[in-house]
């Protein structure tokens, strides 16, 4: 073929000149962006220990923000940079400063910088690896990232798992599996257990799935907020004897509350006898079994036939990274296949994963690539020793509570979180509920952490999480000193000198 037959890479010509399509920008104007965009991020990220910890600001400043933020469908385009100034200097400072060091609230997740390429490579190139043969190499690559995760908690080499939006979905998809292997099609009779302490995602998995509220049994746990298994046998005896058909037991590896762990082995052990399905929620604890003292306090965690992780939690990625593993791989597949006229062949071979035939999801996002890229860059052991840090962040963090006058630590940590209360000698206990609320006001007000409250045994408690990859020692003993202060603050008022 001669060159006068080459196919043209300019611009389609039209009467009115060169067409133009705002959709497609060309490459100096892809070049430009991401100069903008990366020079925001970058200081973002380098200004995060600067940063409030919570986001601090005037209800009515937020109100009239928010106000402003309800916008009609834009008419025309806007410049980039007035964009960026809207969401670096207005938007993102009225938040929780969730990848910040001094977020020690709920359940921090992390934010590493890594996975934030990852995901601009992954939204760059756009590839679908909901099925093998549509990216054989990118799906390999994010099964080899649940391989390891496998590996991480003791699963077989038969496991098989998939990525997910976070635990919530990760809570469903268990929840449905163990329901397809365990009841028959007509499942209502099926009864579920978990503990007083579980997180909230486990009923309303649960719901979801199609069972009515009394389906779930919300065991009593022990002292230590874990899942009493007496309880649970009980349970079990009296549901047989009313004629329904226990199929589950869920099990925390790390509550929200306090962090418990419950004792797995044992669980097991009931599962076994009853033949119950067990799934363990480990969506904040999960990764410690990378560590000696987690893997010695979550024993047994390998015994469950399916566990959530989040490694938006422990594994310091980006919110939007969960994960479910399931024992036996054929499981999922049994629940979730499903064929259609318009889908290609799908995997006879049984190393090869199609993802869209074991989970939920046909259209996804390329997941894989946000955990394949940090764990390659910086390999298992930085992992390592940042939980390590953490667990020994948080005995620090424990000590000094309870070596302060009148602190009761009511959870001591069994991995992260230590839960703990102010409470004078001078002062009710019926107002000691209101007098913590206070206290945390105003240990947040200072704004170089920010810490949260719950109920444990029907008492109002202070939570200390401690998990980011930014966390040091030099910002919990700033949290310590907010925490003297401001309990010698209230003090003081309270005896009036």
């Amino acid at each position: 073929m001669g060159r006068e037959s080459e196919p043209s890479t300019a611009a389609p010509e039209t009467s009115r000149g060169p067409r133009e399509w705002p959709l497609e920008p060309s490459r100096a104007e892809m070049g430009a962006a991401i100069d903008a965009v990366a020079a925001r991020i970058v200081e973002h990220v380098d200004s995060l220990p600067s940063q409030g910890a919570w986001g601090n600001a005037d209800q009515a400043d937020v109100q009239r923000a928010v106000r402003a933020a309800r916008e009609p469908v834009p008419t025309s385009g806007s410049d980039l940079e007035g964009l960026l100034d809207y969401v670096f200097a207005e938007a993102v400072p009225r938040s929780f400063n969730t990848a910040g060091p001094g977020y020690l609230a709920y359940i921090p997740g992390g934010g590493m910088f890594d996975s934030a390429l990852a995901a601009w490579i992954a939204d760059s190139v756009n590839r679908y690896v909901g099925v093998f043969a549509a990216a054989p190499v990118l799906a390999q690559l994010e099964a080899n990232v649940v391989a390891w995760f496998a590996d991480i908690i003791g699963y077989p080499r038969a496991a098989r798992g998939f990525l997910t939006s976070g635990g919530s979905l990760a809570n469903f998809t268990g929840v449905v599996t163990a329901r397809r292997e365990r009841l028959p099609e007509n499942f209502l009779a099926g009864v579920m257990y978990t503990s007083d302490q579980a997180h909230h995602s486990v009923a309303k998995a649960a719901a979801n799935a199609g069972f009515p509220a009394s389906a779930v049994r919300a065991l009593p746990s022990d002292d230590r907020y874990r899942l009493d298994v007496g309880a649970l046998e009980d349970a079990v005896k009296e549901d047989r004897a009313a004629g329904r058909l226990p199929f589950l037991v869920v099990a925390s590896a790390g509550t929200t509350n306090s962090g418990a762990v419950d004792p797995l082995h044992a669980i097991a052990d009931v599962a076994a006898a009853e033949n119950l399905w067990m799934h363990v929620d480990g969506a904040y604890g999960g990764f410690f079994a990378m560590t000696e003292r987690g893997r010695a306090v979550m024993a047994g965690l390998e015994r469950a036939d399916s566990v959530v992780l989040d490694p938006h939690k422990s594994l310091f990625l980006p919110y939007g990274t969960g994960c479910l593993l399931v024992r036996d791989g054929g499981a999922l597949h049994r629940a979730h296949s499903l064929r259609a006229d318009y889908m290609p062949p799908m995997q006879d071979d049984a190393d090869l994963v199609d993802f869209c035939e074991i989970s939920p999801e046909l259209s996804r996002g390329f997941r894989g690539l946000k955990v394949w890229l940090p764990m390659k860059r910086h390999g298992l052991p930085a992992f390592r020793a940042a939980l390590d840090e953490k667990l020994d962040l948080t005995e620090w963090a424990t000590e000094q509570l309870a070596s302060l006058p009148h602190v009761e630590i009511v959870a001591a940590p069994q991995l992260t979180v230590v839960a703990w209360r102010w409470r004078p000698e001078t002062v009710a206990d019926a107002e000691l509920d209101e007098l913590n609320r206070e206290l945390l006001r105003r240990i947040n007000a200072r704004d170089h952490v920010y810490l949260t409250g719950t109920r444990l045994a029907g008492r109002f408690v202070i939570r200390i999480c401690v998990l980011s990859h930014r966390t040091h020692d030099d910002r919990m003993e700033a949290a310590l000193a907010d925490v003297r202060a401001a309990i010698a603050e209230l003090s003081a008022e309270l005896t009036g000198s």
